[in-house]
């Protein structure tokens, strides 16, 4: 499909008499470079970080598994205290605490399991999460908003598909960096980029982010056999 622009502003898709056959031949002699956007106004930067998640699947776990280990070891020193023996499981473990070197394989398996654990956690701990939530510029000193990453490449996508000449957009946004790779049917591929490029970086401007991610974009155009 294409699109024409109305007297009025507005977009309008008119059918093209065109046949592809597909990805497999392709024309993309004019979308090999990286384009960065336009440098932002005055008072669009920011320094907001992003937001940091409660991780409350994972707090809840090792709540879980301390609880039990907790209960285990009080029902076990209770049992003791009554003048009942200790539990098996704790005279063997006790026992094998007491008897294997310090270079045995399953000593070294426990110590590395439990330095990556808590390698793991101190990671969870120092790190903010939430990687698919873009921070937005902060308007009231009270107030944070932040974008899913997945809407805003909706957004981006939407905006290129009013340039005239693109058929088909795929966006992939990250934290720094949007990636758009766009399939033009009719126009040449540079005045498609170059409009691409414009439109692309002022949406960017209007999504309000704190850091605005740069911008990659390619054109390609689908191939006809015969």
């Amino acid at each position: 499909m294409s699109e024409s622009q109305g007297s009025e502003g507005t977009t309008q898709r008119l059918p093209v008499m065109e046949k592809t056959t597909g990805p497999d031949t392709l024309d993309q002699s004019a979308s090999a470079a990286d384009y960065e956007p336009p440098p932002a106004a005055d008072g669009e930067g920011g320094k907001d970080g992003r937001f940091w998640s409660a991780r409350r699947i994972t707090a809840a776990i090792m709540a879980l598994l301390i609880f039990l280990a907790a209960g285990f070891f009080l029902y076990d020193i209770a049992s003791v205290r009554a003048d009942r023996p200790a539990m098996r499981w704790r005279r063997e473990l006790a026992e094998q605490l007491a008897t294997r070197p310090l270079d045995d394989i399953w000593v070294l398996v426990g110590a590395g399991v439990a330095a990556a654990l808590g390698l793991w956690l101190l990671v969870l701990a120092t790190t903010p999460g939430l990687r698919s939530v873009l921070p937005m510029r902060r308007t009231h000193p009270d107030v944070r908003a932040g974008l899913h990453r997945d809407l805003a490449a909706l957004v981006l996508r939407d905006r290129a598909m009013e340039v005239s000449g693109v058929q088909s957009v795929r966006v992939r946004m990250r934290r720094s960096r949007a990636d758009v790779r766009a399939v033009s049917h009719f126009r040449e591929l540079d005045d498609v980029r170059a409009d691409l490029d414009t439109a692309l970086a002022d949406a960017i401007r209007g999504l309000g982010l704190s850091r605005p991610p740069s911008l990659s974009v390619r054109v390609r155009r689908l191939g006809r056999k015969g």
